[in-house]
């Protein structure tokens, strides 16, 4: 089966682009303490994605070597979806929910992964959106359609939160990714009496600030998460991948909904996580934690916490 980038937009939320390498996901988390935070990243599976759905817009000749260094294939990518968890005092806190069972038969497994560390559902308190595309929100709901989190509150960017809930969006976000429109506005429905917003610089909570980082999506937020002098930056799909985002993160991305914005969000991230030597968690990041170091060309991914 061949995977076009097209296809997997338009075809997936049915759940019809199969897992096609069969591969499993870690339940293993990465863990990271800093003071009276404990953070673990969590596996929600991964995704079956056509290569032409990152790599189309990029130079071909030059792409080649990198995907040689990293033994990728330019047909079909596996990339993990990792879930950061963060517990203080009576907090819990999920930044993003994944997938649920209705995007891609290889993801959705985070209440497993959650049962593993003796968290429910209602556990819960707070649920942060890095954003609303749907690995990171079509977990929201059970199978009944009514939210899984019970007793949580809902925190969003005001900009994410606006263009995902406006009418217009799905007529104008293009046929490929209509799907994901119309999934994100029947969700976001299901809590909107239970969701506050924040805005860049916004402390949304103790030890927690949001850092805008558009392009991805026109309000997705990256959240810093801090403790005296140790930090930590939530990436969710703002650099995502250790390949290409790192080595070329000029290049364009066929993933993001505005490239040019999301080019000059991954520079900004990438230079500063290398100069404050910050840990890193991205969603799709392999293993989830990891470091930015600056190379002579760009950037590398080092994995680990």
């Amino acid at each position: 089966m061949t995977l076009t980038r097209r296809d997997f937009i338009s075809r997936s939320a049915a759940g019809s682009v199969a897992g096609a390498l069969g591969l499993l996901p870690s339940l293993a988390p990465a863990q990271i303490a800093m003071g009276d935070m404990q953070i673990d990243v969590v596996s929600d599976g991964s995704l079956t994605l056509p290569g032409g759905f990152i790599f189309d817009p990029m130079p071909k000749d030059a792409l080649a070597p990198i995907l040689e260094k990293y033994q990728l294939s330019q047909d079909v990518l596996t990339p993990q979806c990792n879930v950061t968890l963060l517990r203080m005092g009576d907090r819990v806190v999920l930044f993003d929910v994944g997938s649920g069972p209705d995007f891609a038969p290889n993801a959705g497994t985070l209440l497993t992964s959650l049962e593993g560390l003796g968290v429910t559902p209602e556990d819960v308190t707070d649920v942060v959106f890095t954003h609303a595309h749907p690995d990171h929100l079509w977990g929201l709901l059970d199978d009944f359609d009514d939210p899984l989190f019970t007793n949580a509150q809902y925190m969003i960017g005001q900009a994410e939160w606006d263009y995902w809930t406006n009418p217009n969006t799905v007529s104008e976000i293009g046929d490929a990714r209509a799907s994901f429109a119309v999934g994100a506005a029947r969700r976001l429905a299901m809590i909107e009496d239970s969701v506050t917003f924040f805005k860049d610089g916004d402390e949304v909570m103790p030890g927690v600030a949001a850092r805008a980082s558009f392009g991805h999506t026109p309000g997705h937020m990256a959240l810093e998460v801090r403790n005296g002098s140790e930090a930590v930056m939530i990436l969710g799909d703002s650099i995502g991948n250790h390949h290409v985002a790192f080595e070329r993160p000029e290049w364009a991305s066929g993933s993001d909904q505005d490239a040019e914005t999301a080019i000059k969000t991954r520079l900004s991230l990438l230079n500063q996580a290398a100069t404050d030597k910050m840990r890193v968690i991205g969603y799709h990041l392999p293993g989830g934690v990891g470091y930015v170091d600056k190379t002579a060309s760009g950037y590398s991914f080092v994995a680990g916490g």
